[in-house]
């Protein structure tokens, strides 16, 4: 015969929450990596995101450089989005506003989101943000169209930033998807 010894019931259920505890710790971190992410994005520039800023610069550098507006509508939404001109020359520091042209082409009412970022990435820790139409969701009517503005500055401490200095173009890219509460919907949803 051979002697074995059952294992204390307390023993199995303090492992049994243990390992419940964890799979449920895996589960929430899961749920909160996206927007933890994108937190860490907007709190640091990372991956061209731009930065927030809650006003103008204190400072004008005679450095300028050249800002290029790329404006996209997902295959899934029927508008129409273009920025009032390609590109402006600004100077750092210096405040600008850029309207953008929607429009809805579709024959239905239509909400829809901005994503953006910033090209090179390492530059979206400097573009800063003071106003822009992609904080929130806008909804259209059919051939309804509309202007919205961001309004930005490039941070004067660029300058102080051996990585931007040889940049010399900035390209500010948006994208438009359809959405829902804030959310934007999968390219395969319907709206």
């Amino acid at each position: 015969m051979s002697d074995t010894n059952p294992l204390p019931a307390g023993r199995v259920r303090n492992t049994a929450l243990i390992c419940l505890a964890v799979a449920a710790g895996m589960l929430g971190l899961a749920y909160a990596a996206v927007p933890l992410y994108n937190l860490f994005c907007t709190i640091t520039g990372f991956g061209g995101t731009p930065m927030l800023a809650s006003g103008p610069a204190t400072k004008v550098l005679d450095r300028t450089l050249t800002i290029r507006f790329d404006a996209n509508v997902a295959p899934n939404l029927r508008w129409r989005f273009t920025p009032e001109t390609p590109s402006i020359k600004v100077k750092v520091g210096e405040t600008q506003t850029v309207t953008y042209k929607i429009q809805n082409t579709g024959d239905a009412p239509a909400t829809a989101m901005a994503t953006y970022n910033v090209l090179p990435e390492i530059a979206g820790s400097h573009f800063m943000k003071l106003e822009c139409f992609c904080f929130q969701e806008n909804t259209l009517r059919a051939g309804e169209t509309m202007e919205a503005a961001v309004v930005f500055f490039i941070d004067p401490a660029i300058a102080d930033d051996p990585g931007m200095a040889d940049v010399h173009d900035i390209t500010l890219s948006y994208t438009y998807f359809p959405s829902k509460n804030g959310k934007t919907l999968d390219a395969s949803a319907k709206q």
